[in-house]
């Protein structure tokens, strides 16, 4: 009987140890994606502020036509299907978000001082950690292949284009980001009051 509580003691004391790592890595992930969301926001209204207002009417017409790279990848279209999906759902869905930026990101370097590209392999690499804590005999293997954004065509009407397009795609795809992971986040934190 006494080895029986034990065993109860002790595997609670795992169990709570595991939630507590997990909460701590989610918070971690969260904390993040906020601060590149920040930053997506803040590159992209500098961007937009430094246009005049023909250009900026202009490049918001043709980007509401085109689509980011990342719209290819698979992902919940709406607040009611983000709620609907389970907390590894929404972990793979961010990782190949954050994936699909790899390479776009070596492009942000030109257009800020940050070190996009680091903060967002430090970002994949706790979303590794967050997937392998969330299911137990998984690593995300390969990747996924979309166009990429190293390809400006040399005229300077081009460039503008890309440049906004490349912004404003980082901060859709951080935003979404963001909400995923908050959102998985609170469901493993039954005192937190989340909604979206």
């Amino acid at each position: 009987m006494n080895r029986m509580i034990l065993l109860v003691v002790l595997s609670l004391g795992v169990s709570s140890q595991q939630i507590t790592d997990s909460q701590r890595l989610f918070t971690i992930a969260v904390s993040r994606v906020q601060h590149l969301h920040i930053l997506a926001q803040r590159y992209f209204g500098n961007f937009e502020s430094s246009l005049g207002p023909d250009e900026k009417r202009q490049l918001n017409k043709i980007f509401l036509q085109d689509f980011c790279n990342s719209d290819y990848i698979i992902s919940p279209i709406d607040k009611h299907e983000t709620q609907r999906s389970s907390v590894l759902e929404l972990l793979l869905v961010s990782y190949r978000l954050v994936e699909s930026w790899e390479v776009p990101s070596r492009s942000l370097a030109a257009l800020s001082r940050d070190q996009i590209s680091g903060k967002l392999t430090e970002l994949k690499t706790g979303l590794q950690l967050l997937i392998r804590t969330n299911q137990e005999a998984a690593f995300v293997e390969g990747g996924v292949a979309l166009g990429r954004f190293e390809d400006y065509d040399q005229r300077p009407d081009q460039n503008l284009r890309r440049n906004y397009e490349l912004l404003a795609c980082f901060r859709k795809d951080m935003h979404k980001v963001e909400t995923y992971l908050t959102v998985a986040m609170c469901r493993l934190s039954p005192e937190a009051n989340c909604t979206l």
